[in-house]
Parts: C-alpha cells; structure tokens; sequence
C-alpha cells in the first residue's frame, strides 16, 4: 500500500530527507517516529504527493507520486498539523464541501457524516460554526474529514494532539477499528505510549533518514537485550544461589524477589519456575515490561554517537 524507494528531497542546500525506504503492506499500521526537524512531515508530503520528490520514488495505494498525484489523493485520507478548517462554515457544511471535491453524491456524504460524527461524539454539534470548536473538537472534525471517502490509505499526522484523555482514548479505538486487509495506516506522534499500542511496525526516522524500522517486539529485544523476568516468593531470599538453566542470567534481587534475563522464554521459563517452586514458595512470576520509550531513547542515543564520530 507504501512503498517508497531512495525517498529525497533537497531544499536549495538543505537535505530535508535523504533515502527513505518503506514498505507498508495492506491492514498493518506504521508509526513512524522521530524528533522535530527529522523529516517526518516532509516525507508525508512526498507520499501525499504535495512534495515533489528531489530523487527516488513511492507508490501509494498502488500509484506514482507524481505521475498520478491525482489518484493518488483521491485514494488517501490525510490529517496533517495544520487542519485547514473554515471557522465561518458549521461542520455539516464543511464535511459536504469537501465530499463534493471527493465527487460523493451529497445522499452518500450525509450518510458517511453523520455515521462518522457520531463515532467522534460530535453529531449534537454538527450545525454550529467551526470557530467556536475547540481544539479537540477540530482535531476530531478533521480526521472525520479525513475518513469521509473511506480511503484504503490514512496517514495521520498527531491525531490525538490537543485532546483530553477521553477524546484520544476514542480516537485510538477508532484507529484501531479502522485496521483491515484492506487499508493501511500511517501514523505520525510523540506520544510513544500510544505507539506501544498502535503500531505492527516502528520507523524511526533521524537527519532526514530511516535509521530503523522493524516489528515492536523486534526493536525491544535488538536494542533493550533479551527480556527479564521477575520470581516473588513469601520469604526473604537472603543466601540464595543455584544453578541456573542455560540462558538465564540473575541481575537483581531484593529481600523476597529475584530477577533473571531469559535468552528463550518459551523454553526455558518452564524449567526456571518449576526449580524455583521446589525450592520455595513462588508468589508472582512476571515479565518486566520493556517499554518502547526506553528502546527509541537508546536508538536516539547511539545515532547521536555515530553522529559524533562522523563529525570528528
């Protein structure tokens, strides 16, 4: 639904973004992360085919960037950063004006409206002017906007942004419905929770390039190291020692629980636990969560190494 090869674009002597390569299949989401000025925003453009690449090319949706911009327009939905609503239009007026540049007949876009409005918790609000809209309000009325086609791709810029807890939590879920065979979702954030919860891939994107992408689960076990679980136990674990399985590590303990990192979980766990439990009273075995913050921070952290380096 994605792909993109040797991605550039060049302003003057700036090199906004600088070989970007992504391959996004049908019914996966794609966070794509990075830190202001990395070229997030650039490479959407390009794929929205608003930006006309410097070199390489992509195809969305199954068409050229540039030499179908229009198909390719027609078969994306886009939430950027700056929503573009008209304050002096209500939102029923605003959803049919931009249906009609979809070439939706009018009983099909208040049909789609008012199923979407709804969704959003903005049906009641549908006949008041734009301007008296929050900023969550807008947020939501503009990815509305966004679905109103039902297009098979959505890149979406900051979706939550703005929102109160309530209002992001109804957005993910719709994110998440949103999820099939045959749509395929790109999503720009900071908000690094919501792509622990979002993503089937990770792109992490710094100086203009891609400097990972991969699975979640992936990316923490590559950067963060195998994962660690945690033995409880009813009693202090003072003088502890034994044997452990091959491929376990203890690294922590405190008065009445031991920490361990596990090579192969799904084989050697089993056998860690059943020589914990005849040696003592296991209260909780549990895996300590790795979170996605700590594996972006550290892959940010040896960029900026390499970074040095280079510049030495």
């Amino acid at each position: 639904m994605i792909h993109a090869e040797d991605l550039t674009k060049k302003f003057d002597n700036f090199l906004a973004v600088n070989g970007v390569n992504l391959r996004v299949l049908p019914g996966q989401i794609l966070v794509l992360l990075g830190p202001n000025g990395a070229g997030k925003t650039t490479t959407v453009r390009m794929l929205t085919s608003i930006l006309k690449p410097t070199r390489g090319r992509a195809f969305v949706a199954g068409y050229d960037v540039v030499r179908e911009a229009e198909q390719v327009r027609f078969n994306i939905g886009v939430l950027t950063e700056h929503h573009g609503l008209y304050a002096r239009m209500n939102a029923q007026e605003y959803l049919e004006f931009f249906g009609k540049l979809y070439r939706l007949e009018l009983k099909q876009i208040r049909q789609r409206a008012e199923e979407l409005l709804h969704r959003f918790g903005l049906l009641n609000d549908r006949f008041r002017r734009l301007g008296e809209f929050s900023k969550g309000m807008r947020q939501k009325l503009a990815l509305v906007r966004a679905l109103l086609h039902d297009p098979p791709v959505l890149l979406l810029d900051e979706p939550t942004s703005a929102m109160d807890p309530e209002s992001a939590r109804v957005v993910r879920d719709a994110i998440t419905s949103l999820r099939s065979n045959d749509r395929t979702i790109m999503l720009c954030t900071h908000n690094l929770l919501e792509a622990e919860e979002l993503a089937d891939q990770v792109a992490i994107i710094r100086s203009g390039r891609i400097v990972l992408c991969d699975t979640l689960e992936n990316i923490k076990q590559n950067i963060l190291g195998p994962a660690e679980f945690q033995a409880t136990f009813s009693r202090s674990v003072d003088g502890w020692s034994a044997d452990l399985p091959e491929g376990v590590v203890l690294t922590e303990r405190g008065e009445n629980w031991l920490r361990f990192r596990v090579q192969n979980p799904s084989g050697v766990n089993p056998t860690l636990l059943r020589m914990l439990s005849t040696q003592m009273e296991v209260v909780t075995f549990q895996e300590i969560p790795r979170s996605l913050e700590k594996a972006y921070l550290e892959v940010m952290r040896r960029e900026a190494v390499k970074e040095e380096n280079l510049a030495q």
